[in-house]
């Protein structure tokens, strides 16, 4: 594991993944609920026959709790049940000291549904946002999702997350034998997704910016190689088999290019590859090892990882090569770092003796917050809304995913029953409704 061994950082990028996992995630929330914001979800009327594949609402309800900024109202104590607005009776809502309310109602549409929703304010009595929102069995909990992703733009001001998906990889026991596989699956851990089984190890798993594809590291030919899956066709593309390593790929936001690790000409190094063409241009040279490039908002600038300085420190170069600027000089370890969508924050895994842990920077004045409290904490990664970061962790012997807010306020876990789970992903937001 990356944070166990510094030289098997720079040496192997990360590459062993050292424990049984399953693929499907259950979240527990453990910490940072306290002052968060009453709401109602009153469940959703239906009007076909037999039952329905998901509750609408209640997924709904769980997006909004997890998010730290609300406290849905248990089913219990709603006071009733309308499922439109003129059947809400604002005064009694108004005595329950809820600010707002969430009603809806489901029917059948050609063959799927039309969900209808609406968000009120109950204090004024007025409507804030409301959708009618075609959908089908199998996507029904993905429009649960993009309802509450509307609900939490209306009242916070800032996009949602929660209809946006995760990557991340798992190693299984099978006669003995590790099997590694790659998955995806919703932002809550829902409808996970098998991508790729392999006898030997996968890792850093990227999306392409249209979600459509994802490059990951496999050594199923017994050295390090880099692939591009389509996850629609399942179709796959060798893009890196140098000789050495390759590692790290990381796709630039245009999702023309993508910067990776080669180690072809001796030395680990920084390289753009041209994704149409597959043409390849040196953007680092240095005696020291360079690794884990990202991209910065703009495209015209990476963030890496290089113990140029002594010790593993962030630097930032342009795409054209040149001069490096060193990011971070709080501690003796900072690696793996991404900035946030917007620009402003860097996050990062922060090393202080024994404990690994997430931390983010604020680019503009340099001040260091530390996120997490657990010790062996590893590949952080931005919500495309940037105010989560998911990454792994290792909790009771076991890898797990978590989530932490920007602030470190809300803290979340992604558990399975049993194994580990590592690398995680966040996929970027491409089924977004804007209120």
């Amino acid at each position: 594991m990356i944070l166990r061994k510094i030289t098997l950082l720079f040496l192997l990028l990360g590459m062993v993944l050292t424990h049984p996992a399953r693929s499907a995630l259950t979240i527990e929330i453990t910490g940072g609920t306290e002052g968060a914001q009453p709401i109602a979800i009153v469940p959703f009327g239906w009007d076909g026959g037999g039952g329905l594949p998901a509750d609408v609402a209640e997924i709904i309800a769980a997006d909004l709790h997890r998010s730290g900024h609300f406290a849905p109202l248990p089913k219990e104590d709603l006071i009733s049940q309308p499922h439109e607005g003129p059947r809400i009776n604002f005064a009694d809502w108004r005595a329950l000291g809820t600010p707002n309310i969430v009603v809806g109602k489901i029917r059948p549409s050609g063959g799927g549904y039309m969900v209808q929703f609406q968000l009120f304010d109950v204090f004024k009595g007025v409507q804030l946002t409301g959708y009618s929102i075609a959908s089908n069995a199998q996507e029904l909990r993905r429009t649960a999702h993009q309802i509450s992703d509307l609900i939490y733009e209306t009242l916070t001001g800032q996009p949602g997350a929660f209809a946006t998906r995760i990557a991340y990889v798992t190693e299984t026991q099978v006669g003995g034998k590790s099997r590694y596989s790659l998955y995806v699956a919703d932002a809550d851990g829902y409808n996970p997704i098998p991508v790729l089984h392999s006898p030997a190890p996968l890792m850093s798993p990227s999306w392409s910016p249209d979600g459509k594809q994802l490059a990951y590291v496999s050594f199923e030919r017994h050295r390090s190689e880099i692939y591009i899956h389509d996850l629609a066709t399942r179709q796959r593309d060798l893009v890196a088999s140098s000789q050495g390593l390759n590692s790290a790929p990381a796709w630039s936001q245009d999702g023309r290019r993508m910067a990776l690790v080669l180690s072809k000409d001796g030395n680990p190094e920084i390289y753009i590859l041209n994704i149409k063409d597959k043409t390849l241009y040196r953007v680092t040279n240095n005696p020291a090892i360079d690794t884990e490039p990202s991209w910065m908002p703009g495209g015209t600038q990476l963030v890496f990882t290089s113990d140029r300085g002594g010790k593993p420190q962030i630097y930032q170069v342009s795409v054209n090569g040149g001069k490096s600027k060193r990011l971070t000089f709080e501690g003796d370890y900072n690696a793996h770092g991404v900035v946030s969508p917007d620009g402003r924050f860097l996050t990062m895994v922060t090393g202080q003796g024994s404990r690994f842990r997430i931390a983010v920077q604020n680019l503009s004045n340099n001040e260091l917050r530390i996120l997490t409290d657990t010790r062996l904490d590893e590949s952080p990664s931005f919500a495309p809304n940037g105010a989560i970061i998911v990454y792994a962790t290792e909790v009771g012997n076991r890898g797990v995913l978590a989530m932490v807010s920007l602030d470190g306020a809300v803290r979340q876990r992604l558990t399975q029953t049993e194994g580990d789970a590592r690398e995680p992903a966040w996929g970027p937001q491409t089924h977004r409704i804007k209120p």
